[in-house]
Parts: structure tokens; sequence; C-alpha cells
């Protein structure tokens, strides 16, 4: 890791800076994927499939029996696991349904807002080497409660033409019904236009490497509504001496294990800790499964040491970290000043880990420092409002002129008109 005490405020630009993204040619592949699902459909789409993924399918739709004999080969202590996330998930995000919101703003001119789902969303969730099968309770569960019609799940097949058993159980316990066997660019692509086989959808959720993330900001050029920008995983950990480093590291690994693009940062108050952090992360990587990729994200992050509270909550606000772990004495002082940072983990035995599986927050979160405008998902995003009015007698008599004043200012004679015919209706009957 890059160590870097006490940097100068002219420095922080430099040590906030994520690693770089291979953008050569990103925007035209994107550009050829899209352009070849809109123009050829399912063709297009499974040509992609055995190039890319390097599977060779009949049909991108997975079947009753796939899912079927895909939830035999999960086991029970996996299928229990997922149950009790399940069970929190559903609770925390329940817990978020908005209440009709009703206001009298005048005599006779009530107004109010409703929340509705929205109708097609789609969930793309990664395959390859770390199945994300939990992103499919974070993301199915909340769209069922806020009551959207129509779900679609797009994943990878591996090369063998199949899907991860745990991701169609979890699909399936979610009430996931339309489930299709593509990844990638394809996928975002299949979603945005619709295929003979995959519907089109109003709002793609769900993270993605680099190709995946530039191919849902191309969706939202297209007038598909996307959750987030949201890239490669990130973490910082805000430790003092109270924090344990082996917690501390466990926390690091647990982001950097993601991939080579991922970065973690440790801020620290001492420079006296980060002797016993660099050991302990030696220790723990060394018996890493995923070592290789663990490393060369490793490689990309920093731990920095602040020694003022306040210039650590500054650095923190301005870095605006997808997950924040804050593991210090004074946490009141630093939870006060939380102001961009996707979630928040607190204390020495809050894991990160946590919050990715089973306590019942959602794991979908906003990276690349966009946590400063962007929240992570949560019910709210799988549904949209809406107004209502209803203007009485009285009430157009009471807001009518003050509408007719603003039109006529603005130089709208329809819209003056539209009151002004009323007004006198009213008055000669």
């Amino acid at each position: 890791m890059i160590v870097s005490i006490n940097p100068n405020k002219s420095d922080w630009k430099e040590l906030i800076q994520r690693p770089a993204l291979e953008q050569q040619n990103l925007q035209a592949t994107v550009d050829g994927v899209f352009n070849a699902i809109r123009s050829k459909g399912d063709q297009a789409l499974l040509a992609y499939t055995e190039q890319f993924d390097k599977a060779s399918l009949s049909s991108s739709v997975i079947s009753e029996k796939e899912v079927n004999t895909a939830e035999k080969l999960v086991s029970q202590e996996l299928k229990d696991a997922i149950t009790l996330a399940a069970t929190n998930i559903g609770a925390f995000h329940a817990a978020q349904k908005p209440n009709r919101i009703e206001v009298e703003t005048a005599p006779g001119v009530v107004c109010w807002q409703e929340a509705k789902g929205i109708q097609k969303v789609g969930i793309y969730i990664p395959g390859g080497t770390a199945p994300l099968f939990s992103t499919v309770l974070m993301l199915a569960i909340p769209a069922k409660i806020a009551g959207c019609d129509e779900i679609v799940l797009c994943t990878p097949p591996g090369s063998d033409g199949r899907v991860n058993p745990a991701i169609l159980f979890a699909a399936r316990f979610a009430g996931v019904k339309q489930i299709f066997k593509v990844g990638g660019i394809q996928a975002i692509a299949a979603m945005t236009f619709g295929t003979e086989s995959i519907p089109k959808v109003d709002k793609i959720f769900g993270p993605g490497n680099q190709y995946v993330t530039a191919a849902k900001q191309r969706a939202s050029q297209l007038g598909v509504a996307i959750d987030m920008p949201a890239g490669p995983s990130e973490l910082l950990v805000m430790a003092d001496e109270t924090a344990i480093p082996a917690f501390v590291v466990s926390d690091l690994l647990s982001q950097a294990e993601h991939g080579i693009d991922s970065q973690v940062i440790c801020v620290v108050k001492n420079k006296n800790q980060i002797q016993a952090i660099q050991e302990e992360l030696e220790t723990q990587l060394a018996a890493l499964p995923r070592k290789e990729i663990a490393e060369k994200a490793i490689e990309n992050s920093k731990i920095i040491c602040i020694p003022n509270d306040q210039d650590c909550v500054d650095f923190i606000n301005e870095y605006a970290p997808e997950h924040y772990i804050l593991c210090v004495q004074n946490e009141d002082f630093y939870l006060d000043q939380v102001r961009n940072a996707g979630s928040v983990f607190i204390g020495n035995y809050t894991p990160e880990s946590a919050g990715d599986y089973a306590s019942g927050t959602n794991h979908t979160l906003p990276t690349n420092g966009y946590a400063k405008s962007y929240s992570g998902v949560n019910l709210d995003a799988f549904m949209k409002k809406i107004t209502f009015q209803k203007i009485t007698e009285q009430g157009i008599q009471n807001i009518g002129p003050a509408i007719e004043h603003m039109a006529a200012a603005e130089q709208l004679q329809a819209h003056k008109n539209a009151v002004t015919l009323r007004l006198e209706y009213l008055t000669n009957s």
C-alpha cells in the first residue's frame, strides 16, 4: 500500500484519485454492441454470448427446469443463510415505505403525493469468479416491496452454459420469474431496447465492470433510467488506536478481493499504527484464495496518517467512500459530520461484509466519489412519486388571480386564459 503521512491539503486531490480505468475504444465497443442488439435482437445476443462468455446457447431464457435443478444443488446451510438475509433485507426496506402526503395548501386547493412502483425494472447480476447471488436479494426484494410489476434478471453464463445455482435459487426465493443467461454490454443493451425474448425495461439496476458501467450510462442516454454510475468497489477505514488491526485489515481485504481495480483506503491518527496494519496485511493476504486479485488492488490502495480529527473528517467527506468503516473512540464527532458516504459501518464489530449480506441495508452503493450526489439503492429507487391536485370552485377563486398575474408577467396568455375562463364562468353563473 502507498503510505502518506500528514499530507498537505494541496495533496488531497491526488490522494482521492481512484485507479484509472481503461477507456480506449470502450465507448466504441459499447456503441457497436448496442447497435447490433437493436437491429438483430436475440441473434446478436447469442453471438455475443458465445464471443465473450464462450458459451454456445440456443436460447438465453432460463427454464423452470433449470431453476429446479439449481435449487437441488444449493446446500441447506446456504439456503438458510439466504433466508435469514432475505428476512432482514425485507424488514429494512419495508420500513422505508412512504405514506401518502396530503395538504390543503389553500381553502379549496388540495394537493397530495403518492409513491408508485416503477412498472418494469431490470436487474444485472455479475457472474464470473464471484457470482453475486446476494445482489439478487438486494435488488429483487425491494423491487417486490415497491410494487414493480415486472422484474427482468440478466446474468452471464459460464462457458458450460450454466448459471451459478445460488443465483437461481436466490432469484426464485425473491420472486423473480424472468431470468436470462446474458451478461456484459449485451445484457444492458437487451434490457434497453428489448429483444424477441428479453423485455425492454424502464430502469436498470446492478453493479458491474467498466463495460457494464459504460453500457448503463449509454442506456441512460437512450431513455432508460439507471440506479447510479457504479464502478469498481471501494472502502475507507477510519481507525484510531482503539481499532483492532486484524479487523481493519480483514475489512480492507474484503473489498480488495473484489477485483484488481478495487481500491481501499486506511486513514489512521497515529503513524505508529501503520506497521501493525502492514504486518497484518501480509499475514492475511498470504492466506487468501483470491490473493492475486487482492494484491493488485492493494497496489492502488493507501494508508494515510492524518493526526487531526477535523482534517480526517474533511478528507473522508472529500473522498466520499462507497463503504465507510469507523473505528474510533470519539465516534459521535465523526458521525455528526458524515456528509458523503454510501454506507457507514460503526465500531470494531461491524464488518463491511455484514452490509454486503445479511444486516438488512442495501449493498448497491455509489462509487468513484458519486456518494457526494447519489444515495445507495433503497426502496425509493424502485418508485416514483406522482403528485395530484383537486381544486374546488372556492379554490380557483382563491388562487386564480395570482395565477393570472404570474402568467401575464411571463407572457403566457394561454396559461392566463385557462384560469380567466373559469373565473368568468363562475362569476356569470
